[in-house]
């Protein structure tokens, strides 16, 4: 099977070659702010639809198209992506101790457009302010959901992860392959 992923992401694209879904990637480009207003699912929901919808427009082939969207929530608001180190640093100390939910939806346009959310509860260790400040320096949670990345050096961050671990790295593989294989 092969798809068109209408993502930049890295972490997409690897999960999909993890569970053998070739692919071919377009790249869109959506405002994907959130209101504010919205609940946080139907916010991913949105923003995986519209970027699916943007991909589907590109497309000058009949492969099914696949868009994802994941946002860190802690106490019903969404976090955002961190634009810079001190953005990183502030989420951090947000999520420092407690249970937040990582929110990934992934839309599928075949046929027909559907899409499914996955819905993870992750809690972080209390964390130090040394160690928030040297995983900063790190640059890895620039531009991450929440302001770090679970496959990456922040997992000794987290102390229990309930739900799906692909979901919480960006695409929930369960879901995925629901959608892709409808039976």
């Amino acid at each position: 099977m092969k798809v068109a992923l209408a993502s930049r992401s890295p972490r997409r694209r690897e999960l999909l070659e993890q569970i053998g879904i070739a692919y071919e990637v377009i790249n869109i480009d959506i405002d994907e702010s959130w209101n504010q207003m919205e609940m946080p699912e139907d916010y991913v929901c949105r923003i995986a639809i519209e970027k699916a919808r943007a991909g589907k427009a590109q497309l000058n082939n009949d492969l099914p198209v696949l868009a994802a969207d994941t946002a860190v929530v802690l106490d019903g608001r969404i976090l955002g992506k961190a634009e810079n180190r001190n953005d990183a640093i502030a989420m951090l100390e947000k999520l420092s101790g407690k249970t937040h939910e990582v929110l990934s939806a992934v839309t599928v346009i075949n046929s027909r457009e559907r899409t499914k959310v996955n819905t993870s509860k992750v809690t972080f260790k209390s964390l130090k302010k040394e160690e928030i400040e040297h995983y900063c320096d790190t640059e890895e949670p620039i531009g991450k959901a929440g302001g770090y990345a679970i496959q990456g050096k922040a997992a000794i961050f987290i102390e229990r992860l309930e739900g799906s671990y692909s979901g919480v790295m960006g695409l929930p593989l369960f879901e995925t392959q629901q959608l892709l294989n409808p039976k």
